[in-house]
């Protein structure tokens, strides 16, 4: 996303507008150049599910790069 005032909030609407819960969300300086950084953010749904596959299409749209590093059923 671009560095600029309010971009993280407008890339996590994606998550708002489908009603997925955000369990946390961390941030860690990129390797690739200074003060630029990557979040990681764990949600509540699973990628097969419409829903999270709209917001990820959504998120794709304002960010530079989006890796799904896992997707697990929820432990009951």
């Amino acid at each position: 996303m671009k560095d600029k005032p309010g971009a993280l909030h407008e890339a996590l609407l994606a998550f708002k507008r489908e009603r997925i819960n955000m369990t946390k969300i961390e941030s860690r300086p990129s390797k690739r150049k200074a003060w630029e950084y990557l979040f990681f953010v764990d949600i509540e749904g699973h990628e097969s599910e419409p829903r999270v596959r709209r917001a990820l299409v959504a998120l794709r749209r304002s960010t530079s790069l989006l890796r799904v590093l896992g997707s697990y059923p929820v432990a009951r």
